[in-house]
């Protein structure tokens, strides 16, 4: 009994202490953390001396931290002697003849584990593991390095080095460890690029990458991979004919259906690479009518043409050109549920550029009715037919069929694009206080470009019917921006310059000054819209269309007039002047770009 009673006491007591030993290790951490190092070291000392070597990493980087460095060597150097086989105490040895500045003495402690390292994976991953440990990422490298040699085997611990080149930002390392990694690893594809654009940081890096690719075709041609990384290469530095011209010698070699070249395609529209894009979708027609690719490329093909054409500025020969493009397409496939989207783009092309209202209204009416049409697709037919009623003096057929997607898409953003264009078409009609109704609903839609849109009308309306509940000014400017939208923009500058001359004293001169810009935008004539923004931007800086106008000017400096100092001005002056702007994100973001920020600042 007195055994049991003897082993119970010795048990509380060891639970006791160890539980003591906790406290003092959380009131040092807290020390620490609170910058009193002095205080935390009496600690981790006490607590060293009782239980040595579970608390000997704390005593001894607050040694170092206090710059007692001979007291930390001494400690170190007992626990090598009493365990010279543990690696540990050897790397904190190196560690701290390091921070002494004795940096030979640390080599040499790490030469020598590197030379008797031993040819076991799991023992080498420990020590690497040790070195990562301590923040001495080099000698990680080398210990991974050296255990390849051991075990005579190139792509042992490649994960573990791609992750250490990457958190080193060693980007020469990392190119040839991926590269060395990919062929026999083809699916690590989208890894290694999602890497590269982590840590490359301009045409420099880029230019590395396919100076080794190049060089790796020249010793094996037929390494897939390679081709399709210089590929991806050229698209990084905007070299789009030379990505479609990699892209089109992989596809002739493989004979393949054609699939890569048409996601290539999409990436080039999108970057507006439209000449690349037209020879890809092309080469994709050129294969043959057998393919399953043939309808879609001659859509798309036709749907590029009609992006290059109508992105800049064009004559009405073009425009009938490519009407002609598309009613031959119809003509050869049919109207059917495979070329609705053909007869969608036709009808917009009709309705507002060639203001062929009634020609596009019937081959919107032809394309709802197809049967077996993609719901969604279905509805963004409904949606345009709507918009041509509306601009076709229509109104009530508009309606109904925006009332009729707004039911068929509960909670989606289909219904809600739907609930705004029944807004805009009220306010369109000068119905004004049902279009406040349901814009002060639809400013908290999820869309976060519909929510902004439709806060912004909420404004210009109640702006504007405060003073004059009629809102005659307004009504003269709705007319104006239906006309805009439908694209007739000498009669919508006629009707601007009316609202003063009827109105003289209304309070849209910024959201005139707008509309104008927005004519000279939609015209191409980007320099001509700057001086109207700059009068927004400069003498309505609190008014509702100043950020729009001063984000405008940043992106027409960047992207059409190629000034990329003005560009950086105007972001910048979003950034500070309107941190709750919408664009303030997307601001933010070019300016870095332009500034030329690394990738993770």
């Amino acid at each position: 009994m007195r055994a049991l009673l003897s082993c119970i006491i010795i048990v509380l007591a060891m639970v006791t202490s160890l539980f003591a030993q906790d406290n003092d290790l959380q009131l040092a951490k807290q020390y620490s953390t609170n910058g009193e190092p002095q205080k935390a070291f009496e600690i981790y000392q006490k607590l060293y001396k009782q239980n040595n070597e579970n608390y000997y990493s704390y005593y001894i980087n607050t040694l170092l931290n206090l710059k007692k460095f001979d007291e930390a060597e001494n400690v170190v150097k007992k626990l090598v002697r009493k365990h010279p086989n543990v690696s540990e105490y050897q790397i904190m040895l190196g560690t701290v003849y390091t921070q002494q500045g004795n940096v030979n003495k640390a080599d040499d402690i790490y030469n020598a584990l590197i030379k008797n390292l031993p040819a076991d994976r799991n023992e080498i991953s420990m020590l690497a593991g040790q070195f990562y440990q301590s923040t001495n990422l080099d000698y990680a490298i080398k210990i991974f390095q050296q255990g390849r040699k051991i075990l005579n085997n190139n792509e042992a611990f490649t994960y573990e080095l791609i992750n250490l080149y990457r958190f080193k930002r060693d980007k020469a390392a990392l190119t040839e460890e991926y590269l060395n990694f990919l062929p026999s690893n083809p699916s690590f594809i989208s890894q290694a690029e999602n890497s590269f654009v982590t840590i490359y940081e301009g045409d420099a890096d880029y230019n590395m990458l396919k100076a080794n690719l190049l060089r790796r075709l020249q010793k094996d041609p037929q390494q897939i991979i390679y081709t399709e990384l210089l590929t991806w290469q050229y698209m990084q530095q905007k070299e789009f004919d030379l990505a479609l011209n990699q892209a089109l010698a992989l596809s002739r070699r493989q004979n393949d259906d054609g699939s890569s070249i048409f996601e290539l395609c999409r990436t080039l529209n999108s970057n507006e690479a439209y000449d690349a894009a037209i020879r890809g979708y092309d080469y994709i027609v050129s294969k043959g009518k057998t393919l399953p690719l043939y309808i879609p490329a001659k859509i798309e093909l036709i749907n590029t043409k009609n992006l290059k054409i109508t992105s800049g500025k064009y004559l009405p020969a073009d425009l009938l050109g490519l009407e002609q493009d598309y009613t031959d397409l119809l003509t050869e496939f049919g109207r059917n549920s495979r070329t609705v989207f053909a007869m969608q783009k036709l009808a917009q092309l009709q309705a507002f550029k060639l203001h062929k209202l009634n020609d596009a209204q019937k081959l919107l009416e032809d394309a709802v009715n197809i049967p077996n049409i993609r719901p969604e697709l279905l509805a963004s037919c409904k949606l345009d037919l709507g918009d041509v009623y509306l601009i076709n003096n229509q109104p009530w057929e508009a309606t109904l069929l925006y009332s009729q997607v707004e039911k068929d898409f509960p909670n989606t953003d289909i219904n809600q694009d739907a609930k705004f264009r029944n807004a805009k078409l009220a306010y369109y009609t000068g119905d004004f206080i049902w279009a406040k109704g349901q814009l002060d609903v639809l400013k908290a839609a999820t869309s976060q470009l519909i929510a902004n849109d439709a806060l912004n009308l909420l404004l210009l309306i109640a702006d504007n019917t405060a003073a004059d509940s009629t809102g005659g000014a307004l009504k003269i400017y709705a007319r104006a921006d239906l006309q805009i939208f439908a694209e007739r923009t000498d009669k919508a500058l006629i009707t601007l310059d009316s609202i003063d001359k009827k109105f003289p004293n209304n309070s849209l001169n910024d959201d005139i000054l707008m509309s104008k810009s927005r004519i000279l935008i939609q015209q191409k004539s980007y320099a001509d819209a700057v001086p109207l923004l700059k009068k927004i931007a400069d003498g309505h800086p609190n008014d509702l269309w100043a950020d729009d106008a001063v984000f405008m000017l940043g992106d027409i400096y960047e992207n059409r007039l190629n000034d990329k100092a003005s560009a950086i001005v105007w972001y910048e002056k979003i950034i500070k002047n309107y941190p709750g702007s919408l664009w303030i994100n997307e601001a933010r973001k070019r300016f870095r770009l332009l500034r030329g920020d690394k990738a993770d600042s």
